[in-house]
């Protein structure tokens, strides 16, 4: 990326969005909403998000990434357009689903801003993981259930090693799983490969906190069973643990859609 002289001292705002709903975001990022000059978003942003606070002559930009998918854009192509407004000296928001720093390119987003001195700041919005427990009324933590949860990812490329599986399946933590859904038989297959309980709840909750929201419930035995050629909308979400038990009793979110698919309980 060529040198850029930076005019005037711009600014970037690297902000969580949140994870579908437009009114869990924070008063920071609504206040950085009216003040940008320049949004650049990811696809997984609600719309209504941009649309209810931004200014009507913010340039929104649209750099959505999608896995499987050769033409979305690179990181490094919505790096370079971060820098190249930020550099000349206008107020940038960088829009991510979710949290800013869960299972993002964020690193990358950072590095550049250091290495061009263009100032900036980052915001916290409410992940994957919250949003999507919250609205199916799964606690990710609760007594006698789970002491803790372990975030992770998983798609076909994902390399951990068979002791590392061991523990997983294993845990009586509550584990969660990003960009699980589309290869949701073969982690479960892996999993229950390990796994002392075969029973073990298992929930895969789609576009959660929409009024497109899904909640598939199974056990890791029955996975391959239930969800089998199951085409999951993205953004899905995998959890897989004890706590699954308790979205029967306190499952409070109805979506205008059909509800709860799977209730093998």
């Amino acid at each position: 990326m060529p040198e850029q002289k930076i005019d005037k001292e711009g600014f970037v705002t690297l902000a969580g969005a949140g994870p579908g709903d437009s009114e869990l975001i924070t008063l920071k990022l609504q206040k950085r909403l009216t003040e940008a000059d320049v949004i650049i978003t990811d696809r997984l942003v609600n719309p209504d998000i941009i649309a209810e606070h931004a200014r009507k002559d913010a340039l929104v930009l649209f750099a959505g990434k999608q896995g499987y998918n050769d033409s979305s854009f690179s990181q490094e192509e919505v790096t370079g357009l971060i820098i190249e407004h930020g550099a000349q000296g206008k107020r940038v928001l960088r829009l991510k689903g979710g949290d800013i720093a869960f299972f993002s390119n964020v690193l990358d987003e950072l590095q550049a801003l250091i290495e061009k001195n263009i100032p900036f700041e980052i915001i916290p919005g409410i992940t994957a993981a919250s949003g999507a427990s919250a609205y199916a009324g799964i606690p990710l933590t609760a007594r006698e259930h789970s002491q803790g949860v372990q975030i992770l990812t998983y798609n076909p490329t994902s390399y951990y090693n068979p002791e590392t599986w061991k523990h997983l399946a294993n845990s009586s933590n509550t584990l969660v799983f990003y960009m699980a859904a589309k290869n949701i038989c073969d982690l479960a297959e892996l999993i229950l490969r390990y796994s002392k309980k075969p029973a073990t709840k298992l929930a895969v909750i789609e576009q959660a906190t929409t009024i497109h929201q899904q909640v598939h419930i199974t056990t890791l035995i029955d996975c391959a069973k239930d969800l089998s050629g199951k085409a999951f909308s993205s953004p899905s979400l995998v959890i897989i643990g004890d706590v699954v038990k308790l979205h029967e009793q306190f499952n409070w979110f109805n979506s205008t859609e059909t509800g709860t698919v799977f209730q093998n309980l």
